[in-house]
C-alpha cells in the first residue's frame, strides 16, 4: 500500500523565493485553467445543440504551451511539470465535483494553502537531502526513507516550508483476534469496550483565547502592510500548533488502537449533521472525528486489523449493555446510563462502546 510521508525543509532565502516562484506559476496555471474550464460550462449550457468537448488536462496544457506560456515568460524559471500538475489536480477536481463528492473548483489566493509539484529527476542523497529539479538539492530536519520517489510536492504553512511524497510499504500483519468497540464523543475523545478512557488533545479550547486575542488585535492594521503580514505569520503558526497537537493525539491513538485489536467497531457518525448544532460544533470539530476514522482506515489496513463500522442509526447509547433493553429517551446530560429493566448502572460513553462491540461479536 501507499503512505505519504512529510517533512519540513531546511531552506535558505534563495530556495524560499524559488519556491514561491513555483507556487505562483501553479496558482497562475490553476486559474487560467478554471476560468477556461468554466467558460466552457457555460457556453454548453447555454447552447445544449452546440456543446463544446470538456477539456482534458492535456488539452489544457497545449492551450496554455501555446497561449499563456509566451505572454508570461517567467513560466520559463519554473520547472515545466508545476503548471502540468496543477492542470492535473485541476481536472482530478473537476472529476470529484462531477461525482458529487466534492464541491465546484474555486479559484486560489496568494499566499493561502501555497503549493506544488515536482515531477522527474528526483534523488535521495544520504539520509537528509534531496535533489529535485531546477531548484536542486534541498535539506531536511529528519531522515528521509531511502528510496526514489517519482514526484514531490512541497508546500508551505505559515512561515514554514514542507516536502512531500508517497512510497510503497508492504502490509503488516499481526494476528490479532481482539475486538474493541470504540465510542467516541466530546468530553473524551474514545472510550473502549475494554473501558480504557481517551482524552482528546482539546487543542482549539486551550489556545482558543489566544487566538481570538491575536485575530482582535490585527482587526485594524493596514492589509498588506509590515505589521499586518507580521501578524498573519503569527496567527498562522498558532493555527499550526493547534492543528498539529490535534493530528499528534490522533495518530497515537489510531495506531494503538490498529496494533493491539483485530477488530475495531466504531459508529458510522454524521459528523456534518452534528456540526449543526452551534452550541457543539467548536467541541465537535476540536475532536476531529473524520480525521479520526480516515487515519484509523488506511492503519487498520496497514497493520492487518478489520474496521468495522456500524450503521449510522444503531441505538448504541440507548441499549443496555447487560440485557440489550432499550430506552426511549436519554438526554445528552444524562452521563450515566441507568436500566430499567435490570437496574444496570454505567457510563454512558462506556455502555455505547461495549453495545458497539457486542454488535459484531
Amino acid at each position: 500500500m501507499l503512505l505519504g510521508f512529510k517533512t519540513e525543509l531546511k531552506a535558505n532565502n534563495s530556495q524560499r523565493s524559488q519556491f514561491a516562484r513555483h507556487c505562483g506559476v501553479a496558482r497562475h496555471a490553476w486559474n487560467w485553467g478554471l476560468f477556461i474550464t468554466k467558460n466552457v460550462l457555460d457556453y454548453n449550457k447555454a447552447n445544449p445543440d452546440s456543446k463544446i468537448k470538456f477539456p482534458t488536462a492535456i488539452d489544457l496544457h497545449k492551450l496554455l504551451v501555446k497561449l499563456v506560456k509566451p505572454e508570461n515568460p517567467w513560466y520559463y524559471e519554473c520547472s515545466k511539470s508545476t503548471p502540468q500538475q496543477a492542470l492535473m489536480a485541476l481536472r482530478e477536481s473537476w472529476k470529484r465535483c462531477f461525482n458529487k463528492t466534492a464541491g465546484v473548483p474555486t479559484f486560489k489566493k496568494k499566499g493561502k494553502r501555497d503549493s506544488f509539484t515536482l515531477e522527474g529527476t528526483v534523488k535521495i542523497l544520504g539520509s537528509n537531502q534531496i535533489k529535485v529539479p531546477v531548484i536542486g538539492v534541498l535539506k531536511t530536519y529528519e531522515r528521509l526513507p531511502q528510496l526514489q520517489p517519482k514526484s514531490v510536492t512541497i508546500s508551505r504553512q505559515s512561515e514554514r516550508w514542507f516536502i512531500s511524497f508517497r512510497f510503497e510499504v508492504n502490509e503488516q500483519n499481526l494476528n490479532n483476534r481482539s475486538v474493541v468497540g470504540v465510542d467516541l464523543g466530546i468530553k473524551n475523545l474514545a472510550t473502549l469496550s475494554t473501558g480504557e478512557v481517551v482524552s482528546g488533545a482539546k487543542s482549539y479550547r486551550k489556545y482558543g483565547e489566544k487566538l481570538a486575542g491575536m485575530q482582535y488585535l490585527n482587526r485594524h492594521k493596514i492589509r498588506g502592510s509590515r505589521n499586518w503580514k507580521q501578524a498573519q505569520i503569527k496567527i498562522a503558526t498558532l493555527h499550526r500548533k493547534i492543528a498539529n497537537i490535534r493530528s499528534d493525539t490522533l495518530h497515537k491513538v489510531t495506531t494503538l488502537l490498529a496494533k493491539n485489536h483485530g477488530v475495531i467497531v466504531i459508529e458510522d457518525l454524521n459528523v456534518s449533521g452534528m456540526l449543526a448544532n452551534h452550541k457543539l460544533a467548536a467541541a465537535i470539530a476540536d475532536m476531529s472525528f473524520f480525521e479520526f476514522r480516515r487515519q484509523l482506515t488506511y492503519k487498520c489496513q496497514l497493520y492487518g486489523a478489520t474496521l468495522a463500522i456500524v450503521e449510522r442509526w444503531f441505538p448504541s447509547s440507548k441499549l443496555c449493555s447487560n440485557c440489550g433493553s432499550k430506552k426511549e429517551t436519554l438526554l445528552l446530560s444524562e452521563r450515566v446510563f441507568e436500566c430499567n429493566s435490570c437496574g444496570n448502572r454505567q457510563d454512558r460513553d462506556l455502555n455505547a462502546a461495549i453495545n458497539l462491540q457486542k454488535a459484531v461479536s
